[in-house]
This record gives structure tokens, sequence and C-alpha cells, in this order.
């Protein structure tokens, strides 16, 4: 099931933030930041802000393991959200 972007806005930001950062942490070959700095953390993560806006990120809710995760929209078979 996919959320709104809508329903996005009325989390904390930092419940975003966090999901957000969850998201660049996989697509990173090492796994972690610790050639990143502060800096261009913050850039990601504004560029996946924007990103969600536009509707190139979505955020995916899995009902059979009640998880929650940015996906990609080409990463999605089924682009309907959910209201």
């Amino acid at each position: 099931m996919l959320v709104p972007y809508n329903a996005l806005q009325q989390l904390p930001q930092d419940t975003v933030n966090n999901l957000i950062k969850e998201y660049l942490f996989t697509q990173l070959e090492d796994g972690n930041f610790s050639h990143t700095d502060e800096t261009e953390l913050k850039n990601a993560i504004i560029k996946c802000h924007q990103a969600l806006k536009s509707g190139t990120l979505v955020v995916e809710y899995s009902e059979e393991d009640e998880s929650i995760a940015l996906r990609h929209k080409d990463n999605i078979t089924n682009m309907q959200p959910e209201n």
C-alpha cells in the first residue's frame, strides 16, 4: 500500500527524515555514511524530500510484514496510493 504524500506532511519532520536516512543508508554500497559528511547528508535528505513531493520516490507500507520504506517509483508494481 502506498502512503500519499499529503499524509507524510502530517508526520513529525524527524519521522520523515529518519525514513529518508534509512533509505539513503540502503543506497550506499558499504552501508554507512563514514565517507559522507554532514553537509552531503543534509543535501541528500533535501533531494529525497523533493523526490517524494514529485512522486519519484514513494512510501510503501507492507501490511504483510508491517514495515514501511521509501522506494523508487520504478520499483513499485502498484502505484495507487491508499486513502
